[in-house]
């Protein structure tokens, strides 16, 4: 039989071998299920932001969206900068270094439009050096963003107000007051508008009708046939006018009427040229003064002689004004038509013949 000894010794050996092996399936299970790489190398970096933003450690930390490391630590950095407030420190991995250019700016992002999943966004830079372990990363300036939120959050309280009036319309709508009220609850609008629609269709009706005045037009092709012909002529009219035939197809189309126009026009223009050049009477009238002036004094010598004449002057001026001689005239004239007609009733009487022989 083996001694207590070895077999104490045998014991302690499976004990050890034991928790040796469920030493070893334990570091396995945590290598395969946890996020920490034992065997590769990490740059440590830190960042300060104006808030955590419910940003925690562990957080994943992303270039341009691909996966480089995580949040190690977030706390109060102590500053009184209101944009170094709170200090992130990450780790990124080393063979990520080369993708984390010197002027790369970092900010907190969230995978959802809720926020609930919060990560360390790195925009990467344009610089040609990278980034150094230790350095620390530039933050993305967020006042203006922030400035933003807030006037969205006034933005929302315009809105609140904006709402209630609108429950405000809907609920004095739904009671039906006012006109859209009326138009939703009152019957009286839907049965004018019901007769409206009746009044439309017998209209409708109507139309369709033959027997109706605007139903014949509508329906009847007579209307159609008389315009068509009226369209009809008025093309036969417009293509003879091309053609040429006829009085106004001759206007149109022959030149005749053209050169005689011209030819007038020219001859217009030659009369007008010679009256402006003081050619013939016509001209003389428009440019010289001589015959103005003669004309003007003839016109001053009757002048005078009609102011003689209305003065009594003279015999033409008697004749006007004395009446005397009128009468005179007018007596010798008497005598004369009574001498007249002696002389046709006894013409024997002045017409005696005597004969004398010596």
């Amino acid at each position: 039989m083996p001694s207590k000894e070895r077999v104490s010794i045998a014991q302690l050996k499976v004990g050890i071998l034991g928790i040796v092996a469920l030493s070893c399936i334990a570091l396995l299970i945590f290598l395969l299920t946890g996020d920490t790489n034992w065997f590769q190398k990490v740059i440590p970096l830190h960042v300060y932001t104006s808030d955590a933003a419910g940003l925690t450690i562990g957080s994943p930390v992303r270039i341009n969206g691909i996966q480089a490391g995580k949040v190690t630590q977030v706390a109060l950095s102590g500053e009184t900068n209101p944009q170094r407030i709170i200090r992130v420190d990450f780790d990124i991995d080393e063979d990520m270094q080369k993708q984390f250019p010197a002027d790369s700016i970092a900010s907190i992002s969230s995978d959802n439009l809720l926020g609930s999943t919060k990560f360390l966004q790195v925009n990467k830079g344009t610089s040609k050096s990278l980034i150094q372990p230790n350095a620390t990363v530039k933050s993305a300036d967020t006042r203006q963003f922030d400035a933003l939120i807030q006037q969205g959050y006034n933005v929302l309280d315009s809105l609140q107000v904006v709402l209630a009036k609108v429950q405000d319309i809907v609920g004095q709508v739904e009671v039906g007051k006012g006109t859209i009220g009326k138009l939703l609850v009152d019957e009286t609008l839907y049965n004018s508008l019901q007769a409206t629609v009746n009044q439309v269709q017998m209209l409708s009706e109507n139309l369709n009708r033959k027997d109706t005045t605007i139903g014949h037009l509508i329906n009847d092709d007579t209307l159609y046939v008389q315009v068509q012909g009226i369209a009809t002529k008025i093309d036969d009219l417009a293509k003879n006018l091309q053609e040429g035939k006829g009085t106004a197809g001759m206007l149109l189309n022959d030149p005749k009427m053209y050169n005689d126009l011209d030819k007038s026009l020219e001859q217009l223009n030659a009369i007008l040229a010679d009256l402006n050049a003081g050619k013939g009477t016509a001209g003389q009238l428009l440019k010289q003064d001589k015959i103005a002036n003669q004309l003007s004094s003839a016109l001053n010598q009757v002048n005078v002689t009609l102011d003689k004449v209305n003065s009594g002057q003279g015999t033409v001026g008697q004749l006007m004004v004395n009446p005397q001689l009128y009468d005179s005239v007018n007596g010798a004239t008497r005598e004369l038509n009574a001498l007249l007609k002696d002389f046709r009733a006894n013409p024997k009487k002045f017409l005696s013949i005597k004969l004398h022989i010596f």
